[in-house]
């Protein structure tokens, strides 16, 4: 419980900071924490990606909130990719199922370390004046963004911010909306790793599917406390320096799991 409340501390702070949900941080804290209680390797990932979506919920809605009182979140772009992202957080979770847990390990590493470069080399897409997608558009787009995030565990930031800028949001309005987004990705991908998870007799004592509810509350509670100052922080302070160090970070996590 001391690790899942300090994953949550990390994971709210950060979650608010860049706008990232915690997942790239509670995906491998857990799957360490499970092996740790020898839960079966077997489900081990899919048990980290299920629960760290749910915590995502938790950390999402304190997110946003602080987010919302900097009237940076665009509520009109987040109504259009609403649909696209309720159902690409399905779909992620079936292609998760399909996979071994091995293959998600190597899967969730690779991700993290294209975006830790992404931090590193400090590559932006640069906000361009033109109309945000349509429907159309804002579907296909909620739907690779919600799937993508669904098999790694995440709350999509480090996907849906490059497109909203693209879309011609501000940093500022991209990350705020981000976090809103991220709420619809979680309660989808949750509800789904649930379901998916439901018949198997390798589970946990205390599990909901692929959620482990130990894990959820003592990770989630304590990042719903930490995200409001992340978001604070992303308004005021320069983050340059703890963005090199997130990243360098995420790169000893991918390799870890690499070799492991």
């Amino acid at each position: 419980m001391l690790l899942y409340a300090g994953t949550g501390v990390l994971a709210g702070f950060l979650a608010g900071l860049f706008g990232v949900g915690g997942g790239l941080i509670i995906v491998p804290a857990l799957a360490y924490c499970f092996y740790l209680q020898g839960i079966d390797s077997v489900i081990s990932m899919h048990l980290a990606i299920g629960t760290s979506l749910a915590t995502i919920i938790l950390t999402s809605l304190s997110s946003m909130k602080a987010h919302h009182a900097h009237a940076a979140v665009q509520w009109l772009v987040v109504k259009r990719m609403s649909v696209g992202i309720l159902l690409g957080g399905i779909i992620g979770a079936l292609i998760a199922d399909a996979l071994k847990s091995e293959v998600l390990k190597s899967i969730f590493a690779i991700f993290e370390i294209l975006v830790a470069i992404k931090l590193l080399t400090r590559a932006q897409v640069k906000s361009i004046k033109r109309n945000l997608p349509g429907l159309a558009g804002s579907t296909i787009a909620g739907v690779s963004i919600s799937a993508v995030s669904a098999v790694v565990g995440i709350g999509g930031g480090t996907l849906s911010v490059p497109f909203l800028r693209w879309a011609g949001l501000s940093i500022q309005q991209a990350i705020a909306t981000s976090a809103a987004l991220g709420l619809p990705i979680a309660i989808s991908g949750s509800l789904a790793f649930m379901w998916t998870g439901a018949n198997r007799v390798n589970l946990p004592e205390y599990s909901i599917g692929f959620v482990y509810l130990p894990a959820f509350s003592g990770v989630g509670l304590l990042s719903v406390w930490l995200a409001p100052l992340g978001a604070r922080c992303a308004h005021r302070l320069p983050a340059n320096v703890l963005q090199n160090i997130f990243a360098l970070g995420l790169l000893i996590v991918a390799i870890l799991l690499l070799i492991s």
